[in-house]
């Protein structure tokens, strides 16, 4: 493991992107399938719409959940980036249903899928705290999507997708991070307290 890492709040963003961005390449990854049994211990309704993400790089891979969901009968959606600085849109999605390219090097259903919004948001990171402090990209999709969401009164679950050593003592926050309701790893299900 990298030593010399930033561990206090007080540190900047960027610093903490670097250094977990250097953790996460040191983690050797798990099987998607290993995060099946950590989800269920989060509180999902038999009819809600898990919006889910297609990874990228090293991120933690939700689709054999996804596929898993998707054959309980709940409906799939993933992310679609339709103009920067806005709130991600929700394309319905089905188990090998071909993708096409968007921004950022992210896949997703095309444009003629439906438009759904989600109950329940997989959320990709790059690291987690207890508080449900998140880090992601600094693109502030995420954190955008969960406010607008959030704003207009839906009651929206966020699910952070990590290994377990993606966690850190603490992040720092600004007043638009959005908070995370649970995080699952490899390792479990994690409550995030507030």
């Amino acid at each position: 493991m990298t030593t010399g890492r930033p561990d206090s709040p007080s540190s900047d963003k960027s610093e903490f992107r670097k250094a977990a961005a250097q953790r996460r390449r040191e983690i050797v990854p798990v099987t998607g399938e290993a995060f099946i049994p950590s989800f269920a211990a989060i509180p999902l309704a038999p009819s809600s719409v898990v919006a889910g993400y297609w990874p990228l790089g090293d991120e933690a891979d939700v689709r054999p959940l996804l596929a898993e969901l998707s054959a309980r009968g709940h409906v799939i959606v993933l992310p679609a980036v339709l103009q920067k600085n806005a709130p991600l849109v929700f394309r319905r999605w089905f188990v090998g249903q071909e993708l096409e390219r968007g921004p950022h090097r992210t896949v997703h259903p095309p444009a003629s899928a439906e438009v759904v919004e989600p109950d329940l948001l997989l959320v990709p990171l790059l690291a987690f705290d207890d508080r449900g402090g998140r880090l992601g990209y600094g693109g502030g999709y995420y954190d955008r999507t969960l406010a607008a969401l959030r704003g207009a009164g839906k009651k929206i679950l966020a699910v952070g997708v990590a290994y377990g050593a993606q966690r850190w003592p603490a992040l720092p926050m600004d007043e638009h991070d959005q908070r995370l309701d649970w995080v699952i790893t490899e390792q479990g299900a994690l409550e995030m307290c507030s």
